[in-house]
């Protein structure tokens, strides 16, 4: 049986332009949407991405269970068009924990406190008071009032001693 010639590379490499659509980086990664630029974001990371952390709930923005963080600011994904993203940051819930998998001092303190009753709107409020606690790093209860996410089970007491908490291990020289 006759052996098939080597294969050899080519002399020269032509780049390939850049794939249109919107260019965008979800916790950390890069990503094409070259979908509808339309599409709600909640939409794209929950049924494109399988990134269901982020919660589906009232769909008008008004809860904050689909709060993500863009470019570190606390955005409702399901009011946020995928046309607005372009060249942007993305950080779900799942992309809050370190890259080994230990978790972040939030979500350390969120355990500590069962913060959690039901837990549909968790991811929403973590994120959101993540934002709090890098712009707050002391914040105060009306500070931790303000963030405008609901808890149908009405966990907020303990997510109070939650943030508090996590606020108190950052700001440890050990961290």
């Amino acid at each position: 049986m006759p052996q098939p010639p080597p294969q050899v590379p080519p002399s020269t490499i032509t780049p390939h332009a850049r794939r249109s659509g919107i260019h965008l980086k979800v916790n950390g990664k890069p990503y094409l949407h070259a979908g509808d630029p339309q599409m709600p974001l909640l939409w794209w990371l929950r049924d494109y991405l399988q990134l269901t952390g982020t919660k589906y709930a009232c769909g008008i923005g008004a809860c904050g269970a689909c709060t993500v963080l863009v470019d570190g600011k606390p955005e409702h994904a399901c009011l946020l068009p995928m046309q607005t993203l372009s060249n942007r940051s993305v950080t779900t819930i799942e992309g809050l924990e370190g890259p080994d998998g230990t978790l972040d001092a939030l979500q350390e303190a969120w355990i500590a406190e069962d913060a959690i009753q039901c837990g549909y709107c968790q991811s929403g409020q973590l994120l959101a008071a993540h934002a709090l606690l890098r712009t707050h790093p002391h914040p105060s209860d009306a500070d931790i009032d303000a963030l405008a996410n609901l808890c149908r089970c009405g966990s907020y007491p303990r997510v109070r001693r939650a943030v508090l908490r996590a606020a108190a291990a950052l700001r440890r020289p050990d961290r």
